[in-house]
């Protein structure tokens, strides 16, 4: 029996997410992804059952990857201000330097294994970020709310700024590229539209 190499399996992975990334889920196939990685599809059997195994595999990390980076220096027991300040550092921090990794994120809500890579995102995060709302809320910084609205006032103009950023083109079709000052006037206008 051959054993696995990590950097192809490595290799594997990086490329997956990529051909995903670019192309969707229906573009993808084992043959794509061992041609592209220049090794035979049996050997993507050595590290994967078949391409469902592959795809559950990355979403897991994806979501262990993404929970963790979110979690970096985030306090729940920080102000309102602080902790979600924390939250867009960390968002823009990965989604601007890789991305790819932003592609794959929208790739992967749009599919079956959105459960899986949402479940294991919140794995360790959610109970942080529970506290952290439950706080600001009983603090009397922000009022109750449902979810959704909370997040798609918190982090909707984040995602569309990176979104932007990473395209290069506004929505009017011209240069765009998000700078500091631009991130943290969208945020200011974010924490005064959800304090009390």
């Amino acid at each position: 029996m051959r054993t696995r190499d990590i950097k192809k399996e490595n290799l594997v992975k990086k490329i997956a997410l990529e051909t995903i990334a670019n192309g969707g889920f229906e573009s993808f196939s084992m043959n794509k992804l061992a041609k592209a990685c220049s090794i035979s599809v049996a050997t993507l059997y050595i590290y994967y059952k078949d391409k469902d195994d592959l795809l559950s595999q990355l979403a897991v990390e994806h979501g262990k990857m993404m929970g963790k980076s979110m979690l970096h220096n985030f306090d729940p027991e920080a102000s309102f201000e602080d902790g979600l300040r924390q939250q867009w550092k960390n968002r823009y921090r990965d989604l601007i330097n890789n991305p790819v990794l932003g592609k794959f994120n929208e790739q992967l809500r749009a599919s079956v294994y959105q459960d899986l890579f949402l479940s294991t995102l919140m794995e360790d995060a959610l109970g942080k970020f529970k506290r952290f709302n439950d706080n600001i809320i009983s603090r009397g910084e922000v009022k109750e709310m449902p979810f959704e609205v909370y997040w798609s006032v918190a982090f909707a103009p984040l995602y569309a700024l990176i979104k932007f950023s990473n395209e290069g083109q506004s929505l009017a079709g011209k240069p765009f590229s998000l700078t500091d000052e631009m991130l943290w006037e969208a945020f200011d206008l974010v924490v005064k539209g959800l304090k009390k």
